[in-house]
């Protein structure tokens, strides 16, 4: 849908959204059948057009053919399949305790659909960022309109057709275009609106919300931190850490953003970290068909400004008419270096030097709460101590970013890297009304739970409500 020009010629959607309304309101999106074959199709049409979304992705992010399988098809066709065949236990009233005084009633949660959701996408990864939310929005019955981002065109332009082809037009539609479409689209009336990418739009976001009181969910993300301890397998936490902080050239909202080393271990563990971001990608990483791409100038040019901190250990060479930055390791960066006051959001992995697990948890609770925490320690008790003394949206434990790969584990952030929760279940429960219901008969009416009040009425009164 292209909306229509309104006053002073500013678009409004304000017809179409009408019309999912209208929809919604028809109880068409209760049906079970209905859900499911929404979700079924879709998933079906993202495996059906899995070359055409790799080329998509290879044309606006230089993204690797399996980075692009695995983390847009594949991850949506499971989310699909799971949602497709859970959505009626998920929808199921949950049974809850009751209150002796009020029986003998029965209580439960009965999740219901919320109406209308407004799905903005972002383009680091731009089909999972709609339609993995859309899935859990289809299952708990809602209608939606999906915004994916201008950044990134042949995604784009391939995630509307295969929206148009597939899913209902009536409770369905996409908006492509920027800033002045996604304004147009946070003037109208959503029962909710679900936002993933950075903080100063996620604000914007909130506020046009706020208008209506719409509940938002915000995905967003920050400096998620990776410690290595002393005692950490530094061979295979190197690995890890390499192939998450570089993975879609370190565009990635949970990549690990910094290392916190301590210092034991430090110089060996650069080195290591050196040794394997060569095996990864040669010595010439841009010759690599593993390594994507920077999605523009704009951003190319923001990387490179933090290239000053610290020393260069591996990296650093740019090549803008590729859209190319080296994957780079920097050592001996310190606290107030420009690197480490913003998410980097790109492939530059700073390491910085802790004295102790004390100084590590002491630097993590002094920032922002991250989206995710990676601690590489053979100690629970250590893993431990981070997971009851720091807070992230995640916490992993000797790997990082995997963990997404789990459908079953919500994810989210707390703070300023974001509010709310999905994948499986969660999405489900994000998009619905978790409505309390309580049911009692006429009989079983106590007479003492009435004024006038005996002293005993009041006794018993205390005791059981």
């Amino acid at each position: 849908m292209d909306g229509s020009q309104g006053i002073a010629g500013s678009i409004s959607y304000g017809e179409d959204v009408k019309r999912l309304r209208e929809a919604f309101a028809s109880g068409r999106t209760l049906d079970f059948a209905w859900r499911r074959r929404q979700i079924e199709a879709l998933g079906a049409a993202v495996a059906r057009y899995e070359d055409e979304i790799v080329a998509a992705l290879k044309a606006d992010l230089g993204k690797p053919a399996l980075e692009a399988a695995v983390a847009e098809v594949d991850y949506l066709t499971k989310e699909a399949k799971l949602a497709a065949k859970n959505l009626e236990t998920w929808a199921k009233p949950r049974k809850v305790g009751t209150p002796m005084a009020t029986l003998p009633a029965k209580s439960y949660i009965a999740p219901e659909p919320l109406g209308v959701a407004l799905i903005i996408g972002a383009w680091n990864y731009p089909l999972q960022e709609v339609f993995g939310p859309l899935i859990g929005a289809i299952a708990a019955g809602n209608c939606a309109v999906l915004k994916p981002s201008e950044a990134v065109p042949h995604a784009s332009a391939l995630l509307r057709k295969i929206a148009e082809e597939v899913l209902d037009p009536d409770c369905f539609f996409v908006v492509e275009g920027g800033a002045e479409e996604t304004l147009a689209l946070l003037r109208e009336r959503f029962d909710k609106i679900f936002y993933t990418g950075g903080g100063r739009v996620g604000r914007i976001v909130m506020e046009a919300a706020s208008k209506h009181l719409t509940p938002v969910t915000l995905e967003l993300g920050g400096k998620s931190p990776a410690i290595v301890c002393k005692d950490a397998n530094l061979d295979v936490a190197a690995r890890r850490i390499v192939w998450a902080a570089f993975m879609n050239a370190g565009q990635l909202c949970v990549r690990p953003d910094h290392c916190l080393i301590e210092e034991e271990i430090y110089d060996d563990f650069i080195s290591t970290l050196r040794e394997v971001a060569k095996q990864f990608y040669g010595e010439n990483p841009q010759a690599s068909e593993d390594y994507a791409r920077i999605v523009n100038e704009r951003h190319l040019e923001r990387l490179e400004k933090l290239l000053g901190a610290g020393e260069i250990v591996v990296g650093g060479e740019v090549d803008k008419a590729d859209r190319y930055l080296a994957p780079t390791i920097l050592k001996d960066v310190k606290p107030d270096d420009p690197v480490m006051q913003e998410e980097i959001f790109g492939p530059i992995l700073p390491c910085l030097k802790v004295s102790s697990v004390d100084e590590a948890i002491a630097f993590i609770k002094e920032r922002d709460k991250p989206l995710a925490l990676y601690v590489f320690t053979a100690s629970d008790e250590i893993a431990g101590r981070f997971e009851r003394e720091t807070s992230a949206g995640t916490m992993m434990v000797n790997d990082a970013v995997i963990f997404q790969t789990n459908h079953h584990l919500p994810f989210g952030g707390v703070g300023p890297s974001g509010m709310g929760a999905f994948h499986g279940r969660h999405s489900f429960d994000d998009f619905s009304h978790l409505k309390a219901v309580m049911k009692r008969p006429f009989w079983g009416d106590a007479k003492l739970r009435y004024p006038p009040y005996s002293e005993t009425a009041k006794k018993l009164m205390r005791k059981l409500m």
